[in-house]
């Protein structure tokens, strides 16, 4: 079977090991990865070749906003402990990457690779420097052509956020301090998503069946337990949506509260649009 660079770079990534010897054990293993990995190991082909087992959940997300506010840059790049983290090393290493992922825009870390062949060899050389497992994993790219992408990386660069609004036009700067609070806002809060109505309907209707259950258990009439339900469906949905949270700052008030004031002082009509929210360590989608 044709074995693709893509593949070549994944097992790169997971393993530190050389392009060729990459190649040559997928070619072995016919594409199966963990049976690449084994002939890595068995080959003596890279001393990094035990690192694939190992959990990689340090290291930084960082981001990057564009001049004219219309373009942000978020990537999340991890190694195994802390003091790596911090290194000097891996610092400039994480830097590197996120200006050539925001000035050669790669659809994904693939992408990344074989458009940057200068990022391929330093990760390769971090690799032997610091003897842990190294990974770039996950990146992405928001354009608000009519809007203002707002960024916020909490201290620390474990955990950054990227927040798109349309609708803003010529008010960028007014709602610049806005905009950085609501991105405070899906850091702190952990917001699923921006409205009730982007809500996966196998969750809603999860969320329901434990209500229902939990109510049962309570003594509770059958007739009534939709009822209950819904409200407690409602519940959820304030905690979990951040059009609808209470505003960190402020709890009298929600994020759609904020965001009607501003509209009705400027007269237009900003809207959320999404947000992205990566945390070291969290499952990667």
């Amino acid at each position: 079977m044709a074995i693709t660079a893509a593949q070549v770079n994944e097992l790169r990534q997971k393993t530190g090991a050389g392009m060729m010897d990459c190649k040559k054990a997928l070619t072995e293993a016919e594409g199966n990865f963990e049976k690449a990995i084994e002939i890595l190991r068995k080959k003596g082909a890279a001393v990094a070749a035990k690192r694939a087992e190992r959990t990689a959940k340090e290291g930084m997300v960082l981001t990057k906003i564009s001049d004219d506010k219309q373009t942000g840059v978020i990537v999340e790049v991890n190694c195994e402990t802390d003091f790596v983290a911090n290194s000097e090393d891996f610092t400039k290493f994480a830097k590197n990457v996120l200006e050539a992922v925001s000035s050669s825009k790669p659809a994904n870390v693939d992408d990344l690779l074989e458009k940057n062949p200068s990022i391929r060899d330093q990760f390769d050389e971090l690799l032997g420097k610091v003897g842990e497992k190294i990974q770039i994993s996950r990146l992405s790219i928001d354009e608000a052509p009519n809007g203002e992408v707002i960024d916020y990386v909490h201290l620390g660069s474990k955990l950054g956020v990227l927040v798109k609004f349309d609708n803003i036009g010529d008010k960028k700067d007014e709602f610049f301090n806005l905009g950085k609070d609501i991105a405070m806002q899906v850091a702190a809060m952990k917001p699923i998503c921006v409205y009730r109505e982007e809500v996966q309907k196998d969750l809603i209707e999860k969320e329901i069946e434990i209500y229902k259950e939990i109510s049962r258990k309570e003594g509770k009439p059958e007739q009534i337990l939709d009822k209950i339900a819904q409200g407690k469906l409602n519940k959820f949905y304030q905690e979990n949506c951040l059009s609808e949270q209470a505003f960190i700052k402020d709890n009298t008030k929600t994020v759609t509260d904020l965001i009607k004031e501003f509209n009705s002082k400027h007269g237009i009509d900003v809207k959320i649009n999404h947000f992205r929210r990566f945390h070291l360590g969290d499952e990667k989608k």
